[in-house]
């Protein structure tokens, strides 16, 4: 396990496009033969195709939808992934708003749902690319509590990796060492001691579309063209 934070100061993107950037420039040594850029829809595309397009990978997607808290969605108390039978669960978080095994229940066939019908949509009904053995850099454009990616990296990792990275532009400093821990290698680019919400950290933080994260995927990913 390696992390490399560039900073823990504050620092704020003009765009994903630009977090993207930084990052492929912190990951271009780390490229190998045959390696895939697994980002996580939407946001996390945008910054997944530049990493890709300076690496020479692959591109592609790895659903996973948040399972939200009651009266508040916006909290991620877990997360699933598509395709898997048992979802990643924050039990502290879980613990401490006293969610029921009920409503936990319903929200995870719920979002299990909503991710394949993405997985459907963005994929164009093409299985997800083959990871056996590959070196995988799994993205976003930015970690809060981490459960989606904590279920990420268990995805992957199911899957055959071979090396697994993460590489974000922006996560509070205790989710990151968490997410370390489960890696082979993290690449964050800012930590600042004062998060709050992923989106403080963009200038411009508008809602990617499922249409551009088709597009993306079509110029981008050889692997998912006709």
């Amino acid at each position: 396990m390696i992390t490399r934070i560039i900073t823990e100061q504050t620092m704020v993107f003009r765009n994903r496009v630009e977090a993207g950037r930084l990052l492929a420039e912190q990951l271009a040594d780390l490229a190998e033969p045959g390696c895939v850029v697994m980002a996580i829809p939407r946001g996390g595309v945008v910054v997944g195709a530049e990493i890709a397009a300076k690496l020479r990978c692959d591109l592609d997607v790895i659903i996973v939808r948040k399972l939200g808290a009651p009266h508040n969605p916006e909290l991620a108390i877990g997360s699933i992934m598509e395709g898997a039978e048992k979802p990643y669960l924050n039990g502290e978080i879980i613990a401490g708003l006293g969610v029921s095994a009920d409503y936990i229940s319903h929200e995870t066939d719920r979002q299990r749902a909503e991710a394949e019908r993405r997985a459907e949509l963005y994929r164009a009904g093409k299985p997800r690319s083959d990871i056996k053995g590959r070196t995988v850099f799994l993205t976003d454009d930015g970690v809060a509590t981490g459960a989606t990616m904590f279920s990420s990296i268990r995805g992957v990792k199911l899957a055959g990796a071979g090396k697994v990275l993460v590489a974000l532009p922006v996560g509070p400093r205790e989710t990151i060492d968490e997410l370390s821990e489960e890696v082979d290698y993290l690449v964050c680019l800012s930590t600042p001691a004062f998060f709050g919400a992923v989106g403080r950290f963009y200038e411009d933080f508008s809602q990617t579309t499922d249409e551009e994260v088709v597009e993306i995927l079509k110029r981008f990913a050889p692997a998912m063209k006709e």
